[in-house]
């Protein structure tokens, strides 16, 4: 089985050219209700991002969390990243592990170097240590979900000589993702760690990120972990419609705007329709589509890799209002689920 769920970067829409304005209140309200509904529709798990612009409202993803952990249930609730470089791996432990108590034993965490590089100067880091501050502090963090009792040393942080930290989740272990975009390094970080890999795959054609798995898988086994361990998700950027035609004219014009506008932070070419369609084809990486083209795109994706074990839908990247954005969650619980659940 795979898990189905939704990542959100809270994001207020407020430089779209294509939504009207709403308050911060109002942006914050209705994530929460997406987070609700997803729960209702019977959706897996709910990731909330970090970061640290003016354009986000997730700086602090455990809080949020921890608001919709009142108003659900059943489904799990995670970071999607935690920027672990710039935050203390003592902090975020027990943020989560209070978390997991809020919410009965539901929460996860996706762990990550992030996306953009805002956060790094923001608390005090160099760009130039990215590597070195994210390996240091996420073997912290594993140790710290392992051990009551830590000793520890390192460059990046001052050490800790037999301190305990409190509070201990309910779950043992509480799960731990890595994220990565897909340098090989990384995934091979991930394997001889022994977590699961949460690939993101914003672009491009998913088949292609076979080798980044294979890397993964092979590092993991080297380590001694069991296949059943080596789990291997995908954050992809996806929508759900009635029909394919509906869904790709709903997605493009918000997507256009919000890839062109990070394009020219980092040197891509505008987006053009001509490139979203091949990104929505059968080998794209986009989600986009009818609930059978998407469902059918899962499972291929899932073959291609070698069997995937989450796929999150990330939908608030194209200045969609909300209620388009619900009805995509319905459509993704009610009608993408069963069909893969009938198919694998």
């Amino acid at each position: 089985m795979i898990e189905i769920g939704i990542d959100s970067f809270a994001s207020t829409n407020s430089e779209s050219k294509i939504l009207p304005a709403i308050s911060i209140q109002q942006s914050m309200g209705e994530l929460l209700d997406r987070i609700e509904f997803s729960d209702q529709v019977g959706l897996d798990v709910f990731g909330i991002g970090e970061h640290h612009r003016s354009d986000f409202l997730d700086s602090s993803p455990a809080v949020i969390l921890a608001a919709a952990a009142a108003k659900t249930k059943s489904i799990r609730l995670t970071s999607a990243v935690t920027v672990l470089s710039a935050a203390d791996p003592v902090r975020v432990f027990q943020q989560f592990a209070t978390l997991d108590i809020i919410s009965n034993g539901r929460a996860e965490m996706v762990i990550g170097r992030g996306s953009f590089s805002e956060a790094f100067p923001l608390f005090g880091y160099r760009l130039e240590d990215y590597d070195d501050i994210f390996d240091e502090k996420s073997k912290l963090l594993l140790k710290i979900r392992d051990q009551e009792i830590i000793n520890w040393s390192g460059k990046f942080r001052a050490e800790l000589v037999n301190q305990k930290v409190y509070p201990r989740p309910i779950q043992d272990p509480l799960p731990i993702w890595i994220g990565v975009g897909g340098t090989p390094s990384s995934c091979v970080r991930a394997g001889t760690l022994g977590v699961p890999l949460m690939i993101a795959i914003i672009g491009g054609e998913t088949h292609r990120f076979k080798y980044q798995v294979e890397c993964y898988k092979k590092a993991g086994l080297a380590a001694g972990f069991s296949k059943e361990t080596l789990k291997v998700g995908i954050h992809s950027i996806g929508y759900v419609a009635e029909d394919s035609q509906t869904a790709r004219d709903d997605f493009y014009p918000g997507y256009a705007e919000v890839f062109t506008k990070i394009g020219k932070e980092r040197g891509w070419p505008p987006v053009t329709r001509s490139h979203f369609d091949k990104q929505v084809n059968e080998t794209g990486a986009l989600l986009v589509g009818s609930p059978e083209e998407v469902a059918n795109k899962i499972i291929r994706h899932s073959r291609a890799l070698g069997g995937l074990s989450r796929v999150t839908f990330q939908m608030n990247v194209a200045s969609l209002p909300h209620q388009k954005l619900m009805k995509s969650i319905e459509l993704i619980g009610k009608k993408v689920v069963p069909i893969l659940n009938a198919s694998l």
